[in-house]
């Protein structure tokens, strides 16, 4: 049993919780060992059994240490390396971060022992996922959200794949959850039915992974070349390097013009403002449209022209019919920027910290929530920019029933050699998996891939290389449940499960 006596020993228990946080981590991508997600949350719902509240925040605290640390540490590579900042200030920062993203699994620990202080088939198979859910869309919603490291990613190559397209990752995380509860119940209660509801809740949703809710369109098929540009981190906001990265994407993309459909170039390729390139996109423009081929670059867009400032972070679209003119007709403004990156959350308050964060680029401006899509020889192309592809309901909302494929730019050069990107490229897969659309994924240094609509990856080019990816995509057609209806059917059960736990549980 679990709850034997040993684990009531308090320091056994935060051992248990660190150890059990801590392997949550290899459930996602570059491990990918998907069973340790269950293996993680059963250890959380465990150690937290016959706790007082206060024991029991402590303990989801400590378990969301251990994931966090283990899961997200990679950032301090970011912050040590361009943040120019002292070790110590570098350290404090993780730390910070680490424990206000544990503040939420303290949260769903404690009010788990505050309603439910008992071990009951209410707590764990009814209350827990209802209370996770919530506190993960707090975790996705405040100071604009933070959604790394859901468990329902691990499940991008598991038994619960065929899920998503019909619920989204949210479901998936809350099927786990669900799991994991019926795991310790039967456990600590003996109770084989449990044992047996957990392993079909598990595997009977494999099937779901061999329906294809999409239909392929090759007679719409299109050639694309995505250059990888590699511009190391450190040179790529430096003023007299500029015209060294726009010649090296230059030189990889002019031997592509007139043989390829489509050109793309990751995110802030061109780390300059629009207007000011203004003779260098005219050139490329006139280079493209002699050849009939298109490029979609990401670059900076600073107007000047209102009272106040804005800049954006923005992909731009050369080589249509007409000619070229700031600023670019066909465009797409980025959305969801990252705190303490693009922008400063709570400016007014933590306006003093502000000097020691040295970035080169800081105070975006939000693009529209909805924007339209990028049309490309008959294709429709639904744009997300980097951080943005981690929100499912953003991309979503942005996605059409008329949108062909995805299109997905970023810079994962901030995460040098760790595995941040892998656990980007993660949730970028469950976004073609979600809405049953191919996505491409341009980056600066990797990983740059082709994901077809099942969210597997078909081609790919090496990190850290300079490297065009050239391939032949195929669009679909189709919309799936999930972008339908999209989290509906989830909240509805939520809140289907909150009267029923007010009525017979409390």
């Amino acid at each position: 049993m679990l709850n034997i006596s040993f684990l009531k020993k308090q320091k056994v228990r935060i051992f248990l919780a660190l150890l059990f946080g801590s392997v949550g981590t290899l459930s996602f991508s570059p491990f990918n060992y998907w069973l340790m997600a269950i293996v993680s949350l059963v250890g959380l719902l465990s150690v937290t059994l016959n706790c007082t509240i206060k024991q029991s925040f402590f303990l989801g605290l400590y378990w969301g240490c251990g994931l966090f640390s283990t899961g997200i540490g990679w950032i301090y590579k970011s912050i040590a390396s361009f943040g120019g900042m002292p070790f110590f200030i570098n350290i404090s920062l993780v730390f910070l971060l680490v424990m206000y993203l544990s503040l939420y699994t303290g949260l769903f620990s404690g009010l788990l022992a505050y309603f439910w202080p008992s071990t009951s088939y209410y707590r764990l198979v009814i209350a827990a996922p209802v209370l996770w859910q919530i506190t993960e869309f707090l975790r996705a919603s405040i100071l604009t959200g933070f959604p790394w490291l859901q468990f329902g990613y691990t499940q991008i190559d598991g038994p619960l794949q065929g899920i998503a397209p019909l619920l989204g990752v949210d479901f998936i995380t809350f099927m786990l959850i669900i799991i994991s509860g019926l795991i310790v119940y039967s456990i600590n209660k003996r109770h084989k039915v449990s044992a047996i509801i957990a392993i079909s809740f598990l595997f009977f949703p494999w099937p779901l992974s061999k329906y294809y809710w999409f239909t392929s369109l090759p007679e719409k098929a299109i050639s694309i070349a995505i250059v990888q540009g590699n511009i190391p981190q450190k040179i790529k906001w430096v003023p007299n390097k500029l015209g060294l990265i726009l010649q090296t994407y230059l030189n990889a993309t002019i031997p592509y013009i007139g043989h390829v459909d489509v050109i793309v170039w990751p995110e802030s390729a061109i780390p300059n403002d629009e207007a000011n390139q203004n003779s260098f996109l005219t050139m490329l423009d006139k280079k493209l449209r002699k050849k009939n081929t298109r490029l979609i670059t990401g670059i900076l867009n600073i107007q000047t022209a209102s009272k106040n400032k804005k800049m954006y972070n923005s992909a731009i679209m050369l080589g249509n019919s007409e000619k070229y003119s700031y600023p670019a007709k066909y465009r797409y403004d980025k959305h969801h920027l990252v705190p303490f990156g693009e922008f400063m959350p709570l400016e007014h308050i933590l306006h003093p910290i502000a000097p020691f964060f040295n970035v080169p680029i800081f105070n975006f401006t939000k693009g529209n929530a909805i924007q339209p899509l990028i049309k490309v020889y008959g294709c429709n192309l639904t744009i997300v920019i980097c951080y943005e592809v981690i929100f499912s309901q953003q991309v979503r909302h942005n996605f059409h029933k008329n949108t062909d494929f995805i299109l997905t730019i970023s810079n994962d050069a901030w995460f040098d050699h760790s595995i941040g990107p892998w656990q980007h490229l993660q949730m970028a897969r469950m976004r073609a998996l979600e809405l049953g659309r191919p996505l491409l994924r341009s980056t600066n240094n990797g990983i740059t891939v082709i994901i077809n609509a099942n969210g597997k990856i078909v081609s790919k080019i090496p990190q850290f290389t300079l490297r065009v990816l050239h391939v032949l995509v195929t669009p679909t057609t189709g919309i799936t449940p999930y972008a339908r209806f999209g989290v509906i059917p989830l909240w509805s059960l939520v809140a289907l499960l909150i009267m029923f736990l007010l009525i017979f549980s409390i």
